[in-house]
């Protein structure tokens, strides 16, 4: 099986490249710059990636991880959607944080591939 595979979707005239993997693919800001390299040239409107695919470290945001990978992702005006379980972190920050980004264009938390798409898809 290949590391990666991606399935393409398709919302109100736009497309989101779902990345998906059972192992983790980004631990460091380098590991997001390498993917947002992967899919340089190719035309879409946003990615989808789930939070196993994301080291842990990203969900603690004392450690900053968050962050300065979601700025990569803006530097080059890229939306990102990131599926998981939310329910199961108790940090009151990552909630809040999760809420805010859910208010923007850039940035998303969903708990299914389909509201990450709906998410991603509100603005053209």
């Amino acid at each position: 099986m290949k590391e990666k595979s991606i399935i393409s979707h398709q919302a109100d005239g736009q497309t989101f490249l779902e990345v998906l993997s059972e192992k983790q693919f980004i631990g460091s800001v380098q590991d997001a710059l390498d993917l947002i390299g992967e899919f340089f040239g190719q035309y879409y409107d946003g990615i989808i990636i789930h939070e196993h695919s994301i080291s842990p470290r990203f969900f603690e945001l004392k450690t900053r991880l968050a962050g300065d990978i979601l700025q990569k992702f803006s530097n080059y005006h890229l939306r990102l959607a990131i599926v998981g379980d939310w329910s199961k972190y108790t940090s009151h920050s990552l909630a809040a944080f999760i809420v805010e980004s859910n208010r923007g264009r850039m940035v998303n938390f969903a708990t299914s591939t389909e509201e990450a798409v709906a998410l991603l898809s509100r603005f053209k």
